[in-house]
């Protein structure tokens, strides 16, 4: 098949191109290069055997001319990130997937499939079991509790403590503006395919770690994160207590996943949830990567937090799993295989000081006692 992937030199985009040309697809890369991601414009992963095109994924005629040229579609691009631009998420990530399904019924294109990548936090913080009261769909911390330090949610009915659950594809409730995008691209892709008989999946990626993933970015990354500290010879910082509970996937399980719902006919018009398997608070991930990199510096709590960051996200993978995908790589995979590549990287020295100074002067990280 001839495959257009938007966002392809991005980090899932570049992989997944990079697969698919090793199984004999013909690839078209559509990529903006937009900053922090991409540098001075220029791609931050060079897709060899692939047509590149660069523009926006809201250009009409550019995504028309390109959309007529192919068999497939997996539309990776998208703004992230978690920062107070709300406007962009629902501009960049909601509307470009609009448009795409816009052209696709306007030229009657039969495509074989459209990948749409969405996210775990499209959840929200998840699903939660109180021993007197059941399920719970716990919304929002409340800044007042953020800011006395009080992590954990208490069961909104009785007060009491909750139990975290893997949470499955039907659980919705997303509580920051990428999440809420992220929600509405999928809505939009497996409503308007279902409606108009374009064979669509959209996948639910936990926080997905490996090589390429850019250092740039301010918010994103715990690898990324940790890594550049350790690496630049500083203990990283934890937020809240470190006892936060988050769900890693390795990017070659991802790809795995990407390659597996092209052809699979069960798939189609669904939403899968793409994780790791398991629980992995972010001290016990921080003490991963500290024994990668050998240091003897124990990670620290400072009691600050991210406003409008969840507690604790655990995805149920029962759904993927039913059609054959297991993960593959555990946590340590992914350390290792990210420290690789960041080795000769040149220009590290700032990019933590930068984000992290622009994150406090944007009120993103706050701090409890204050």
């Amino acid at each position: 098949m001839k495959i257009l992937v938007t966002g392809g030199a991005g980090f899932i985009g570049s992989h997944t191109c990079d697969r698919l040309l090793a199984l004999g697809h013909d690839v078209v890369v559509l990529d903006a290069l937009t900053p922090p991601v991409h540098q001075g414009g220029k791609p931050a992963n060079q897709v060899p055997g692939a047509d590149f095109f660069q523009g926006d994924v809201r250009n009409r005629d550019l995504l028309t001319n390109l959309l007529r040229r192919v068999d497939a579609v997996y539309h990776f691009a998208a703004h992230q990130d978690y920062l107070p631009d709300f406007s962009r998420f629902s501009d960049v990530n909601v509307v470009s997937t609009a448009l795409l399904y816009e052209i696709i019924v306007a030229e009657r294109l039969d495509l074989a499939r459209v990948v749409v990548a969405s996210s775990q936090s499209a959840m929200g913080e998840g699903r939660y079991r109180c021993p007197d009261d059941g399920e719970q769909l716990p919304g929002m911390r409340p800044e007042s509790a953020l800011a006395a330090g009080e992590w954990d949610i208490p069961c909104p009915v009785c007060g009491g403590p909750l139990e975290l659950q893997a949470t499955p594809e039907r659980v919705s409730n997303p509580q920051n503006a990428y999440g809420m995008s992220k929600l509405g691209e999928e809505m939009v892709a497996v409503n308007l395919g279902r409606r108009y008989g374009i064979p669509t999946v959209a996948l639910r990626y936990s926080i997905v770690q490996g090589p390429r993933q850019s250092v740039y970015n301010a918010y994103s990354g715990a690898c990324r994160i940790f890594c550049l500290s350790y690496l630049l010879g500083v203990p990283p910082t934890l937020y809240e207590d470190g006892g936060n509970i988050r769900d890693y996937v390795n990017i070659d399980d991802v790809v795995d996943a990407n390659v597996l719902v092209l052809d699979d006919r069960r798939a189609v018009g669904r939403v899968f949830n793409v994780g790791g398997g398991g629980p992995v608070t972010t001290r016990e991930f921080a003490e991963v990567v500290r024994r990668q990199y050998g240091s003897g510096q124990q990670a620290v709590t400072t009691g600050e937090y991210r406003f409008g960051d969840t507690r604790h996200i655990l995805s149920d993978i029962g759904a993927l799993r039913s059609l054959g995908w297991e993960p593959q790589h555990s946590p340590a995979d992914s350390v290792a295989a990210y420290a690789e590549w960041l080795k000769g990287m040149e220009g590290l020295d700032a990019v933590l000081a930068e984000a992290n100074a622009k994150m406090r002067a944007l009120g993103v990280v706050r701090k409890a006692g204050r």
